[in-house]
Formats: C-alpha cells, sequence, structure tokens
C-alpha cells in the first residue's frame, strides 16, 4: 500500500471528525455581487457541528481524570449534542443518559438508542417561560444528585466547547488564505460563535462576526415566545454568552428557517437543518449591508434527514404556516444544468 493512500487512514471514527468541506454557494445567490461558501458540518461522523465539542469535552474529562470508565455521563441536549455525545460515550465504553423533551425529533431519539444512550424524557414545558430547557437542566440535576460517579458535560457553560471551534475557525481561514469578510453564525449554546470570535479576535482578523439568532430566543435580548424549530436560539441565556460575541445580530423566525432549508435544497441540492435555513435568510435581510465582493462563510451546523418531518414535510409546514411554496419555488432554467464527462 503506497504512503499516500494510508496517509488518510484513520485510527477510529472520532478521527474523521472536523476538517469538512467548505462549499461554494453558487446558485442559491447568484443574485447577489458576494462570495458565498458553506462549511458542511454534516460532514462530521455524528451528522453536525456538534461532534466536535462533544469529543474535546469527553476527552479533557479523561485526561483530567474527572471521566474513569465506571462514569455515568448525563446531558441535556435537543438533539445534535446528544447525538455527538452518545457518540463518543459508545466509542469509550461510557454510560450516557440524555435529557430530551417533546420537541426533539423521533429520529433522534432513534439514534441516541442506537449508540446506547439512555432516554430521558421531560413532558411538560417550563410553567413561567413555556420553554423546555429549563426543565431539562433541573432534571439533569436530578439525575446527577442520584447518580454515583456522574458527569454534566454541561454544553452551555463549559469552556471546553468554544475551544472545539477555534479548529473549525483554523479550517475556514486556512481554506480561504486568511481573507474571509463576514462570518455567520447560528446560536444555541454559543459555543462556536464564542470560540470563533475568539480566534479572530486572537489573530486580530478583520472578520466581522454575524450572529444569527430565533425570535423568540432569550439569548441577543429578544422577549421569550414559542420556537418550532430545536437547537435554534434558546430559552435561557446561556454561560458561554458574552455582550461582544458578535459583531452584530439577526434574529430570524421559524418561517425563515423554512424557507431558507427550501431555497438552499432547491438551488444547491444541500439538504440542512433549521438552523442552516436560518443563516441562508439572514444573508438575504443582510444583503444590501454588506460589501459587494467580499467573502461570506456561512457555518451550516447540521443535516437535514432529521427535520424530514418537519421542515421537509408539506403537510406540518403547510398547517404551520399556510402554502407558502411560492417563497422558494422558482423557474428552473437551462443554466443550472452543467456538463458531465466521464
Amino acid at each position: 500500500m503506497s504512503s499516500c493512500a494510508t496517509s488518510s487512514i484513520k485510527n477510529n471514527i472520532l478521527e474523521t471528525i472536523g476538517n469538512t468541506p467548505l462549499v461554494r454557494l453558487s446558485r442559491v445567490f447568484q443574485h447577489l455581487p458576494l462570495h458565498v461558501f458553506a462549511k458542511l458540518e454534516a460532514h462530521n461522523p455524528g451528522g453536525s457541528i456538534k461532534d466536535r465539542p462533544a469529543l474535546n469535552i469527553i476527552k479533557s474529562g479523561i485526561e483530567s481524570g474527572i471521566i474513569s470508565p465506571e462514569t455515568v455521563v448525563i446531558e441535556s441536549s435537543s438533539g445534535n449534542f446528544g447525538v455527538g455525545l452518545a457518540q463518543a460515550c459508545e466509542y469509550y465504553g461510557l454510560q450516557f443518559i440524555c435529557v430530551v423533551d417533546p420537541k426533539t425529533p423521533a429520529q433522534t431519539k432513534s439514534i441516541l438508542k442506537a449508540y446506547g444512550a439512555k432516554i430521558e424524557l421531560v413532558s411538560a414545558p417550563d410553567p413561567v417561560t413555556g420553554e423546555y430547557l429549563q426543565v431539562r437542566l433541573n432534571r439533569v440535576g436530578e439525575l446527577l444528585q442520584s447518580i454515583p460517579n456522574s458527569f454534566w458535560p454541561n454544553q452551555y457553560a463549559s469552556l471546553d466547547n468554544p475551544a472545539a471551534h477555534h479548529q473549525t475557525m483554523h479550517e475556514i481561514m486556512a481554506a480561504l488564505d486568511w481573507r474571509v469578510d463576514y462570518l455567520f453564525c447560528a446560536t444555541s449554546t454559543c459555543g462556536t460563535l464564542r470560540g470563533c470570535t475568539e480566534f479572530v479576535r486572537k489573530h486580530k482578523l478583520v472578520t466581522q462576526i454575524i450572529a444569527v439568532d430565533a425570535i423568540g430566543s432569550v439569548i441577543f435580548g429578544c422577549a421569550s415566545a414559542t420556537r418550532l424549530i430545536p437547537g435554534h436560539g434558546a430559552g435561557v441565556r446561556p454561560a458561554l454568552y458574552r455582550p461582544d460575541l458578535a459583531d452584530r445580530c439577526v434574529h430570524v423566525s421559524d418561517l425563515d428557517c423554512v424557507v431558507g432549508c427550501r431555497r438552499l435544497l432547491q438551488g444547491e441540492a444541500i439538504l440542512a437543518g433549521g438552523s442552516s435555513g436560518a443563516i441562508i435568510s439572514s444573508v438575504e435581510k443582510l444583503k444590501d449591508e454588506l460589501t459587494p465582493n467580499a467573502n461570506c462563510v456561512l457555518i451550516l451546523p447540521d443535516r437535514g434527514d432529521r427535520y424530514l418531518e418537519t421542515i421537509y414535510f408539506d403537510s406540518w409546514v403547510k398547517a404551520h404556516f399556510g402554502d407558502i411554496t411560492h417563497l422558494w419555488q422558482r423557474e428552473r432554467k437551462k443554466s443550472a444544468w452543467v456538463t458531465v464527462t466521464f
């Protein structure tokens, strides 16, 4: 076997986390004078950007001695971080309990179970805020008290979360010769946002950080309100949040997420999750304020197969928003065709 062939061989599945592709979006934004690139985090083995911090937190815990072979890992997750943890825990032979809520997709729960995770479902939202996050966190606290030798990764506060995304930002910069004018990043735990911002400021880069938050999320100051799309925004401001994490913030609606996802799929054949749709819509909202010919990078956090019963399910969309197909359906033109040779 040649050295070229062996150089790409990984020792285990966790070594395939990171180094995800950066893809030019040449169709969905062809009407804008911008160079737009998507960082496709769906290419991580667990299907999302959350693989990065999940592995970093678990490895850090093992290396420090906090996590032993007998440790039970307990975390609250709306989906992707739970899958990332389940994957890492399965590899290291650790027990994992994931606290979820009714908004967690059925497919995600099936994936968690396949990895050997135990599911703890909270069924009722917080009576004051109407949100599930605080209820999930409360349940995590109860489990930590009752289970000896248990460990809470605490994705909302652990500095190992943003630390994992210094590498994400390095990958982006290396691919674009360190010339990135705008970075669009969705918010939930603020781990990705904080890690990318720390990298930009450490290296004194001119990159402007655009946070994309959900209407109804309290992270960047909106009043709390019901949200349909899991994994985007938060009902409780995470400890990783800082007021100066972004140069500006754009708030988008659940409808914006749906339309953005459908436009991305139709224009680029990329099946991505709800927060990716939010980012696509946020570029449209800021299009008149962005410098012409700028390099814009959009971090697309996950894949869309976990949203097949919501965002990509026509009946669900119609039930919540009415008939809105005109918002993303455009005439297919011959220019979209490419010549393929073998």
